[in-house]
């Protein structure tokens, strides 16, 4: 009596088991690739609003504040918003913005100049 010692498939084959072990790689990939630009881009539009604030805050404290409407849309990311506040001989500029679902702020505060501060 002859036996054969080939052990039974219990599982069937592993045909295409490399194939979709490689597509779930890929999606996992281009998830974390999708990631990674966003949040590089929500870092550049913070330190774009942070760049707006402080320059915004330089020209508030010598007294040019129609100038620094134009470097907050020139510097800050599309669509940012801005206010000034003013409290004695200070003045503090916030610049926000909400990229990719996230609020980006910034806040810069400035010392204003003799002439501007008595005025």
């Amino acid at each position: 009596m002859k036996r054969d010692c080939a052990p039974a498939k219990v599982f069937g084959d592993d045909r295409g088991a490399v194939t979709v072990e490689a597509a779930l790689a890929v999606c996992g990939l281009v998830v974390v690739l999708a990631l990674g630009v966003t949040a590089v881009m929500a870092v550049v539009g913070q330190l774009r609003c942070t760049d707006a604030a402080r320059e915004a805050a330089r020209l508030v404290a010598r007294g040019d504040d129609a100038r620094a409407d134009g470097v907050v849309e020139a510097i800050a990311p599309e669509g940012a918003r801005w206010a000034v506040h003013r409290e004695g001989d200070t003045a503090w500029v916030e610049v926000s913005a909400s990229r990719l679902g996230v609020e980006l702020k910034a806040r810069a505060y400035a010392v204003l100049e003799p002439g501007v501060a008595d005025g």
